[in-house]
C-alpha cells in the first residue's frame, strides 16, 4: 500500500446535514457534490462518510437494514457513485463507515432469524433462553438500556446487543457471518471507495467469564479480514474505532506478520486536551502520552476534537469526569451517556483564541487528524434535540433561508439560530474567521513534514501552564509551544538561537514572553 494516509487530513461528513438537492429538507449525495469544492478548499485529503446505508435511523444510521443499498433520503447507488467520482476528480479520497458488530432489528437476516428457529439466519445472531450469560459485560448505554439481553416475543428467546436493543449483535462464531461481511466490503470497494472506518470492533465476540471486549477471537477475525483486503484490495485503508486505553489499542494494529488496522483512533488523548485547557495545566496530556505505546511501522493514530457522538469521558477517572461535566456541561441536557453532547466552539466558550489553541495543539500532535463538519466555521449546537442529534444539525452556508442548506419549509432538524452570522459565505471575506484560520492551520501543517509524520518528544518548560514538544524528521525540527493559561507566561527555550514562527512568520528568541493562550510553531 502507498501509505497515503500518513500525509492526510480527514473530514467527517454527515450527508443528511450537508446540502439538500431535492427540496425535501434532508441532505443527499447530489447536494454534497455541490459542496465538495468547500471541502477541498480546507486543505483536507479524505472524506469519511457517516453511515449512508438503508436504515430505520433509530441510531443515526448505525442500525443498518441493508448493507448494499443507500438510504433513500440520501439518493441511490448511482448518486453515491456520482459523489465518489466527483470527490476523486478533486483529489479527495472517500472512506465509509462499516458497522460490523450489529445490524438493525429490521434487517432481513434478523427478521428471518426471529421467525424460525431452524432458519440458517438464526445462527447469525446471539441467543439465550435465560438472558443471564456474559454477566461481567458492561452496559454501554447505561442511561437507556438495563441489560445487554432483550427478550424477543416472536423468537421466544433473548438476543444479545452491546448497544441499543434495536441493534442485535451478529454472531462471529458463525463463519457465514464472516463471509457476509467480506462480501459487503467487496461490494463497496468494487465501486471504488478507498477504505472503511470500522465501527465498534472490540465487541465482536462473547465468551463466558470475560468482559466480552478485546478477545483473542476478535483479533483472529480482524487479521483474517486484513488478509482478505490486502490480497484483493491492497490500497484499501482500514481505520479502527475502538474506545480503549492506548495499551489496549496496540493489538488492533497487529504485527508485521499478522497486521490488522493501519490506523486506530486515539480516544484517550481527546478529553485530556479539553481538561488541560480548562485546568490550564499540561499534566494530563503528558501523562496519557507517557502510556501511549510505540506502534508498528506503517501505522498511525487518528486524532480528533469532536465528532458525531458525545465527547466521551469513558477514558478518564470518575473524579475527572465529574469535574469535566461541571466545567463543560453545566446544564443537565449537555450530558449524554458518559460524555458531553456539545460542539467544539461552544465548548471553547465561542472564544476564537481558545478554539485556535486547541486546534493548533491537536493538529501538531502525532497522528492523522480528522475534522468534524461545521467545526471549521465554529458552528454551535442544539442541546434541546434528543440523543446526540444536537451536533448533527444542517451545515450553515450563508444567511439565506435555512442557511442555504435547503429550500424546504421543514427540515430534518432546524438550523442553529445564529446561522445568519455564522456561515461559510460570511467567513470567506474575513481573514481572521474560523474558516480561514482552519485553512491557515492546515496549509502550514501540510508544508511541514515534521508535523505530518515526524517524531515526537516533550520539551520541559518548567511551567505546568506551558506545553512544549518537538516534532522532527530528517534535518527538520519544529518546536510547538502552547500557553494553556489565560495569563502571560515567560519560558526559557532549550536552545539559545533565533526562532521563526511558521504560523505568524514572526521571529523570537530563546527567552519568550507568551501571551495568554498563545500558540507558536517554531522552526
Amino acid at each position: 500500500m502507498s501509505e497515503w494516509y500518513h500525509d492526510s487530513v480527514f473530514y467527517e461528513l454527515y450527508i443528511r446535514a450537508y446540502q439538500d438537492s431535492t427540496g425535501n429538507g434532508r441532505g443527499d449525495f447530489r447536494g454534497a457534490i455541490e459542496r465538495l469544492d468547500h471541502i477541498k478548499s480546507l486543505g483536507v485529503d479524505c472524506i469519511w462518510i457517516m453511515p449512508h446505508y438503508a436504515s430505520p435511523l433509530l441510531d443515526g444510521g448505525y442500525d443498518i437494514s441493508d448493507y448494499r443499498d443507500v438510504h433513500p433520503d440520501f439518493g441511490t447507488l448511482d448518486d453515491f457513485k456520482a459523489f465518489l467520482d466527483a470527490a476523486h476528480a478533486r483529489g479527495l479520497r472517500v472512506v465509509t463507515d462499516l458497522v460490523m458488530n450489529h445490524t438493525s432489528d429490521q434487517h432481513p437476516w434478523f427478521q428471518a432469524a426471529r421467525q424460525d428457529k431452524d432458519s440458517p439466519y438464526r445462527d447469525y445472531y446471539v441467543w439465550s433462553d435465560t438472558g443471564t450469560e456474559y454477566a461481567e459485560t458492561r452496559i454501554i448505554f447505561l442511561d437507556v438500556e438495563a441489560s445487554n439481553w432483550s427478550y424477543d416475543d416472536v423468537a421466544g428467546q433473548y438476543f444479545w446487543h452491546r448497544f441499543y436493543s434495536s441493534q442485535p449483535d451478529l454472531n462471529y462464531d458463525n463463519p457465514k457471518v464472516h463471509e457476509e461481511m467480506f462480501d459487503v466490503m467487496r461490494f463497496w470497494l468494487d465501486m471504488g471507495i478507498d477504505g472503511f472506518r470500522v465501527d465498534a470492533i472490540p465487541y465482536l465476540y462473547e465468551r463466558e467469564g470475560t468482559n466480552c471486549e478485546n478477545l483473542p477471537e476478535t483479533h483472529l477475525f480482524l487479521q483474517k479480514m486484513r488478509r482478505m483486503v490486502d490480497a484483493e484490495y491492497p490500497e484499501c485503508l482500514l481505520i479502527a474505532e475502538a474506545n480503549m486505553w492506548p495499551e489496549e489499542l496496540l493489538p488492533y494494529f497487529g504485527t508485521a506478520e499478522n497486521p490488522e488496522f493501519q490506523i486506530c483512533f486515539h480516544f484517550p488523548i481527546m478529553p485530556r486536551l479539553y481538561q488541560a485547557l480548562r485546568a490550564q495545566d499540561k499534566t494530563a496530556i503528558e501523562e496519557i502520552w507517557a502510556r501511549t505505546p510505540d506502534i508498528p511501522e506503517g501505522t498511525s493514530w487518528m486524532t480528533f476534537l469532536r465528532n458525531h457522538d458525545e465527547l466521551t469521558l469513558e477514558m478518564v477517572t470518575p473524579e475527572v469526569r465529574q469535574w469535566m461535566w461541571e466545567q463543560y456541561a453545566p446544564e443537565p441536557r449537555m450530558k449524554q451517556n458518559m460524555g458531553i453532547r456539545r460542539r467544539l466552539a461552544p465548548l471553547m466558550d465561542n472564544n476564537k483564541q481558545k478554539w485556535f489553541l486547541i486546534n493548533a495543539l491537536f493538529l501538531s500532535l502525532p497522528g492523522v487528524p480528522i475534522l468534524y463538519y461545521g467545526d471549521e466555521i465554529g458552528m454551535s449546537d442544539n442541546i434541546w434535540l434528543p440523543d446526540r442529534h444536537g451536533v448533527r444539525t444542517p451545515m450553515q452556508w450563508d444567511a439565506s433561508k435555512n442557511a442555504g442548506f435547503s429550500d424546504a419549509d421543514e427540515l430534518y432538524f432546524p438550523v442553529i439560530e445564529n446561522y445568519r452570522e455564522v456561515n461559510v459565505a460570511a467567513q470567506e471575506k474575513d481573514p481572521t474567521s474560523y474558516l480561514n484560520l482552519t485553512r491557515r492551520l492546515l496549509q502550514v501543517r501540510s508544508e511541514q513534514p515534521a508535523l505530518r509524520h515526524g517524531g515526537f518528544a516533550f520539551v520541559e518548560t518548567g511551567n505546568t501552564a506551558v506545553l512544549a514538544f518537538r516534532r522532527f524528521i530528517d534535518e527538520q525540527s519544529i518546536l510547538c509551544v502552547f500557553n494553556l493559561s489565560d495569563e502571560e507566561q515567560v519560558v526559557m527555550l532549550d536552545e539559545k538561537r533565533p526562532y521563526r514562527d511558521v504560523l505568524s512568520n514572526e521571529n523570537a528568541t530563546f527567552d519568550i514572553s507568551l501571551a495568554p493562550r498563545a500558540v507558536h510553531w517554531f522552526i
